[in-house]
């Protein structure tokens, strides 16, 4: 089980890597600010995809960008 710091850590490289520095840095002032509610968002935010959805979404992008 890894610690709160090493997922906060390989959280942040993944937006990083994502999405930039800058547009990470811009992703992460959205979600801190006092009225962003993250369980609204997450509900109404995200698209109706089941979990196993989701995971065939990702392995298809991660075989588009040539990642294992």
């Amino acid at each position: 089980m890894r610690t709160e710091s090493e997922i906060r850590m390989q959280g942040m490289q993944a937006l990083i890597g994502s999405l930039g520095l800058i547009e990470t840095e811009r992703f992460l002032i959205s979600v801190t600010q006092d009225k962003f509610d993250y369980t609204e968002w997450r509900r109404t935010g995200l698209p109706e995809m089941g979990v196993e959805n989701i995971a065939n979404a990702a392995n298809q992008l991660a075989s588009q960008l040539g990642q294992p």
